[in-house]
C-alpha cells in the first residue's frame, strides 16, 4: 500500500504553536527555531523602522526640498544660458554704454573751468547784439557725482537773436540748458518802438564733482559708515 505523504497543515499548525510556548525571554538561544526566526523578523524589521524615522526621514524631507527647488534652478540655468549665449553682445553693449558716459563726462566741466564757461554763456549773448540786464550765478545744487548751477539772465535784444542764442547755447562744447524762458516786452507786455523785447530765463550749467567731492557726498549719505 503506497505510503501517504501529504501534508498535514493542522498538525504542523499545532507542532509551530507548540514551539512558542513556555519560552524564557531571559535565553532565547535556547528557543526552538521558529520562535528564533520569528524574533529576528521582528528585530529587523524594528531596526529597518526606527532606522527610516531617525536616519531617513530628514533625508527625505531634504530630497524633497531639493525637488521643489529643481524648477526655479532650471529656469535660472536657462536665464544664465542665454546671457552667456548673449556674452559677446553684452560686452560690445557694455562698452558703447562706458564710451557714452564717457563722453558725456567730458561735457561736464570742473570746477577750475566754470568761470570760463561763464564767460563762453555772456559772449554768446554779446555775439548775437543783445545787452544783459541781468546775469546772476546761484547757489550750486550738490548731487551725488555732480553738481547743477542756476543762472538768472534778462536779456534785451530782438525776438531772432534770442532763437540765435538758445542755437549758441546748445552748441556750447560744454553742457547748458534753458529753463523757465519768458519773452516780454524791453519796457512793459509789448516790444518797444525799435521791436526790443526782453527774455528772460535760467540757465543751468552742470559740473563733475572731484573725487574729493565725491567722497564727501557718500559719506555724507544717511546712513554711511563712519
Amino acid at each position: 500500500m503506497a505510503e501517504n505523504t501529504r501534508f498535514d497543515l493542522n498538525a504542523w499548525g499545532r507542532e509551530a504553536a507548540e514551539q512558542f510556548k513556555g519560552l524564557n525571554p531571559n535565553e532565547p538561544g535556547q528557543w526552538p527555531l521558529l520562535p528564533k526566526l520569528a524574533a529576528f523578523t521582528f528585530v529587523v524589521l524594528l531596526a529597518a523602522g526606527l532606522g527610516y524615522v531617525f536616519l531617513l526621514a530628514d533625508e527625505q524631507t531634504r530630497l524633497e526640498g531639493e525637488v521643489a527647488r529643481e524648477p526655479v534652478l532650471q529656469e535660472d540655468f536657462k536665464k544664465k544660458l542665454g546671457q552667456a549665449v548673449n556674452l559677446p553682445e553684452l560686452r560690445k553693449q557694455k562698452s558703447q554704454v562706458e564710451e557714452y558716459v564717457t563722453q558725456l563726462e567730458k561735457q561736464l566741466p570742473g570746477q577750475a573751468e566754470m568761470d570760463a564757461l561763464l564767460s563762453d554763456i555772456n559772449q554768446a549773448g554779446i555775439g548775437r547784439g543783445l545787452q544783459f540786464e541781468l546775469f546772476r550765478p546761484g547757489g550750486e545744487l550738490v548731487k551725488d557725482y555732480y553738481a547743477e548751477k542756476p543762472i538768472a539772465v534778462r536779456v534785451t535784444g530782438r525776438y531772432h537773436d534770442f532763437g540765435a542764442f538758445a542755437a549758441d547755447i546748445s552748441n556750447l562744447s560744454r553742457i547748458v540748458t534753458l529753463h523757465n524762458l519768458q519773452v516780454v516786452g524791453s519796457g512793459g507786455a509789448k516790444p518797444d518802438a525799435q521791436g526790443q523785447l526782453a527774455l528772460e530765463a535760467t540757465a543751468r550749467t552742470y559740473r563733475y564733482l572731484d573725487p574729493s567731492e565725491v567722497a564727501a557726498q557718500q559719506k555724507a549719505k544717511p546712513g554711511a559708515k563712519k
